[in-house]
């Protein structure tokens, strides 16, 4: 199911306890926040054996939070422009959700929280943060672990995270909050969240480096070399030039690496992609050994036979120290895409062969400056 439901389910406001007995007295001037509900966990129950969407969790979650310790005093304006499982989420879903929140004059609000099921969270968060790199309030998505009606559900400290991220510093752009298994509330920057680990659901940031936390209501800032400032983030970006005809390509071939991998099955005989995007080892290394089903080096050499340009992520520095297979790779041709995350530039490639058709124009944009910090300088050593 993804078509739009109750688009406009409710103005709610949320006043704190702490605010309630003068409540009569005096009248609370409210920020206001826009809540975008899409499904995922977030918005799913159990039923049974089975955990699927559910529409009833998303006026659960707002009260959920209006009893909670959490709460702010806020007003929060909700709609539902999707409802469905994450994993369910193609490029036409995306297209209509940009378009749904083009329609807000964002800078009427003090922000945007869109939940979001946690599966393809890093691939919409790098999404938006490309559509959206020039917002000028706060776009924050969160998810959840488990169903919100689950004792471990992180569902709603998530929400009242992001609450609290968008009311203390209002800072532009797009952010991921998801508190990690130590409690802390995490701040990410949108297209450095690396995706979930299986097992315990715990997401990371590229090079281990999140942005921030919220302690105690307030964003404290990771101070590290790869993080920007305050002052960067908040500097004014312009919007990407070609925002009315942005469009995200699904015909980007994507390869993760296995000992053994026979690339005798992409041979593309039917369909053939517009670009393949390989992923490597931790150590920005994939197979170059003899055997040509078994060799990187020799795709690559059936993919430029075929017009074809294969990009590899995740890579460090490409002019730096690297590992012979490495050099060989970019030697047969391989185009490296630097200190990004996997997911950032799978989007970044769907956005470029999706928009433009001409090579010099997608080379161009690919090797321009970044679009909302998903690359960034790190040393090699």
């Amino acid at each position: 199911m993804n078509r739009e439901i109750n688009v406009n389910l409710a103005i709610i406001t949320v006043i704190s306890k702490s605010n309630k007995r003068n409540n009569d007295k005096k009248v609370i001037r409210l920020k206001k926040i826009l809540v975008l509900f899409t499904g995922g966990t977030i918005g799913s129950m159990k039923k049974e054996k089975s955990i699927d969407v559910d529409e009833s969790t998303s006026a659960h979650l707002i009260e959920q939070y209006k009893c909670s310790p959490y709460a702010q005093d806020v007003e929060f304006e909700l709609h539902q422009p999707l409802h469905l499982l994450s994993e369910n989420i193609i490029p036409e879903d995306w297209h209509r959700f940009i378009a749904f929140i083009n329609k807000f004059p964002l800078e009427q609000y003090e922000g945007v929280i869109v939940t979001h099921g946690s599966d393809t969270l890093p691939f919409t968060s790098a999404c938006l943060s490309y559509a959206f790199r020039h917002s000028p309030v706060p776009i924050v998505l969160t998810a959840s672990n488990y169903p919100l009606h689950h004792p471990k559900s992180r569902g709603l400290r998530n929400f009242a995270g992001s609450v609290d991220f968008i009311l203390d510093q209002a800072l532009p752009g797009i952010f991921v909050c998801f508190e990690n298994e130590h409690g802390e509330m995490t701040i990410y920057l949108g297209t450095r969240l690396m995706e979930a680990l299986p097992f315990t659901d715990e997401y990371a940031a590229t090079y281990a480096i999140p942005f921030g936390r919220i302690v105690q209501q307030r964003l404290v800032r990771n101070d590290h070399e790869i993080n920007p400032s305050i002052a960067e983030v908040r500097a004014k970006r312009e919007p990407l030039p070609f925002l009315d005809r942005l469009k995200f390509s699904s015909e980007i071939m994507y390869i993760k690496p296995h000992p053994g991998l026979d690339y005798r099955y992409f041979m593309f005989s039917e369909h053939k992609p517009k670009a393949v995007l390989h992923d490597l080892y931790h150590s920005g290394t994939a197979s170059t050994r003899g055997e040509a089903m078994f060799s990187l080096r020799t795709f690559i050499q059936h993919c430029r036979q075929h017009g074809i340009k294969l990009y590899m992520s995740p890579i460090k520095n490409a002019s730096g120290d690297l590992y012979a297979s490495s050099v060989e790779l970019i030697e047969a041709g391989a185009v490296p895409i630097e200190n990004t995350s996997v997911p950032a530039s799978l989007v970044k490639l769907m956005l470029a062969y999706g928009t433009f058709s001409a090579a010099d124009e997608i080379d161009r944009f690919l090797q321009g400056p970044p679009l909302f910090f998903e690359s960034h300088a790190v040393s090699n050593e």
